[in-house]
Order: C-alpha cells, then structure tokens, then sequence
C-alpha cells in the first residue's frame, strides 16, 4: 500500500483490476471468488449505518442454487451480484469469463458509486431511513 494513496492503490497508474473510488477490494483469490465492498469507512454504529448492510459486490462461478451445499459446486458461468444486506441482492449479471466478470463488477461499482443503480427496487419492504441516509453516502462519494 502506497503512504500517498489514500484508497491503498499500489503504484502509479490504475489497474483495469481496480475498483472504482468508494470502493474498496475486500478479497481476491487468484482464480475465484473476488469481493468488493463500498465505504467500509461510513458503513457502522456510529454512522448509523449497520456494518452488515454494506454494498458488496460478489464475483464467483459458484452455482446460485438455494439449496444446501449448492455454492460449493464449481459452473462455467460467473456471477457478479451486488448485495445491499445478506438477504436484498439489487443486482446479479451473468459473465462467461472471470475476467469479463471482474471488468463488469468495475463497471458495476462505477454505475452504484455514480448513483445509477436503483438499489430501492431491491426491497420489497421499503426502509426508508435507511434508504434515504445511503443516498446520503453514495451522494458523497469519494
């Protein structure tokens, strides 16, 4: 990590494998899953904002079955699926590549950061403070 990057970006120009400003890389194994989550800095008590409904974004070829022992079973296809809680996915899209899949959680963190995700259509059951101080954090930005 670079004392002069703030977002811990190592060397001088960005990687195509970097995420977007906001967004921070939480996990990356070399030929599977990678994770990435949005502010982890506004994302607690203290901001009124509970840590376990931090924007994340999944990128795996695991299967996306809901039945027990399903996501430990390998397929060709990765899945980029943005999660707002464990239960509210706001957006899934489909790749034949992790690469692809990797270039299109980017593109994906770049479009929530830009606010161009309707993360509201997510819930079925508006929380509307919740949902009105989130539009707060991703109005800030970075």
């Amino acid at each position: 990590m670079s004392d002069d990057d703030p977002d811990g970006a190592v060397g001088g120009d960005p990687s195509e494998d970097e995420p977007p400003a906001g967004w921070t890389l939480w996990n990356d194994e070399p030929h599977g899953r990678r994770i990435l989550v949005y502010r982890p800095d506004a994302f607690n008590e203290a901001n009124d904002l509970p840590a376990e409904c931090i924007p994340t974004i999944l990128v795996s070829n695991r299967s996306r079955a809901r039945r027990p022992g399903a996501s430990q079973i390998a397929t060709d296809t990765w899945h980029v699926a943005l999660t707002l809680e464990p239960e509210v996915e706001a957006v899934v899209e489909s790749y034949e590549s992790r690469e692809a899949a990797v270039a299109g959680a980017n593109d994906l963190a770049g479009r929530f950061a830009d606010g161009e995700v309707d993360y509201r259509a997510a819930y079925q059951i508006p929380r509307e403070a919740y949902l009105d101080r989130l539009d707060d954090v991703v109005g800030d930005g970075e």
